[in-house]
């Protein structure tokens, strides 16, 4: 599991001299790597408006991971044939996500830091919804392209009783823009080879002689031809059924058309599959950035709230070891324990759930602490 967790702190003398005790055993017992995490300076507003902006940022943050991970499913999906290249194509502004969080650097031209609190959240909340609306339509669009490919491919299964006949059957196989005659298209079981060979030239007074060929077969049957005059085709089909033989309907114009529509669908696939692979790797990338951007707003506004004006906290991101969380939650919980004794509690967090199963309740600690998990391609 890849996760980082972003923590703020006081700038207090106690709180300063923790944080550096805390790194020193996390390096050496090999619990996390850390680094300073760079907050800019940002507009602070009044207490009622980050009050406000605490629940509107974490249903923000709910909201913004659930359309990240929406996207990256949809990019695995669309990616299938080339699932070794996944990671490849989830990038954050050209860098794999853990490099982009790791050395993370406030966007101001898109969230100018000049801006209030409530704007800067209102810019990326427009942001992910436009990316979530469009998601859908585009998800929608190639799901029914693929959908249709996929029904004229089942009919292209089966048995030859129900099999489509399209690219079996070809111009000149048949007898066409004929005023009298047709060919008709019969399915004889395979142990009845010899029955149909003895047999079909009598069925009918006007079957062309030798007019019969085999044009395909499987485990169960072969489809044969025959040429016969248009007028005895109904009594032909009659003495056919009699001996178990199963006369295909097959129209050569909508033939046709269906394989033509078929050509067209691949080829709206392929550019369907173009465009939408490139959109959702831009995408996503704009949107993995925008998530960040909502966590250090979260951090920003909450260490504001909890500790206090004028504003002087610092934040650090800790890549915890896979295997060290639980030590390094208890080592956290100690350094810090003189921030809030006994705080470790579960606090309702104001969320929404996102698609990994996540229930938008997180847990409370003495300082501030959220959670980066960008193990996208593998959940474990």
């Amino acid at each position: 599991m890849m996760e980082f967790w972003l923590i703020s702190v006081p700038l207090d003398k106690i709180s300063c001299q923790s944080l550096e005790k805390l790194k020193r055993v996390a390096a050496k017992s090999g619990l996390a790597t850390s680094s300073r995490l760079h907050v800019p300076e940002l507009k602070v507003g009044t207490l009622d408006v980050l009050l406000g902006l605490s629940d509107d940022l974490s249903r923000l943050d709910s909201y913004t991971e659930g359309v990240m991970r929406q996207t990256s499913q949809c990019l695995g999906e669309v990616m299938e044939e080339f699932s070794g290249k996944l990671l490849e194509s989830m990038l954050a502004n050209g860098v794999d996500l853990a490099t982009y969080v790791s050395r993370f650097q406030w966007d101001r031209a898109k969230y100018p830091t000049a801006q209030p609190l409530k704007t800067l959240t209102d810019i990326i909340s427009k942001q992910v919804s436009q990316v979530d609306t469009e998601l859908k339509s585009r998800r929608a669009a190639y799901s029914q392209v693929k959908a249709s490919i996929q029904s004229f491919e089942r009919k292209n299964e089966g048995s030859l009783q129900t099999r489509a006949l399209t690219n079996i059957v070809k111009k000149e196989d048949l007898v066409l823009n004929s005023e009298y005659l047709t060919t008709l298209l019969v399915v004889v079981p395979r142990m009845a080879y010899a029955l149909w060979e003895k047999t079909y030239e009598s069925m009918s007074k006007f079957v062309v002689p030798r007019s019969s060929r085999k044009l395909v077969e499987d485990a169960e049957a072969g489809i044969f031809t025959v040429t016969l005059f248009k007028s005895v085709t109904s009594e032909f089909k009659a003495k056919a059924k009699n001996h178990k033989f199963t006369v295909r309907e097959y129209n050569p114009d909508e033939a046709e058309k269906q394989k033509q529509e078929m050509g067209r669908l691949a080829v709206d696939k392929k550019e369907l599959h173009r465009t939408f692979v490139c959109w959702l790797k831009v995408n996503f990338s704009e949107i993995f950035v925008a998530w960040i951007h909502v966590k250090v707003l979260r951090t920003f506004v909450e260490s504001v709230l909890r500790y206090g004006l004028p504003v002087s906290f610092q934040a650090v991101l800790l890549q915890p070891s896979k295997k060290s969380m639980k030590q390094l939650r208890q080592q956290l919980n100690s350094v810090f324990k003189h921030l809030e004794p006994a705080a470790v509690t579960a606090k309702p967090d104001v969320g929404l759930e996102i698609p990994d199963g996540s229930t938008g309740q997180q847990e409370y600690y003495s300082y501030i602490c959220y959670p980066i998990k960008i193990n996208l391609v593998d959940p474990s």
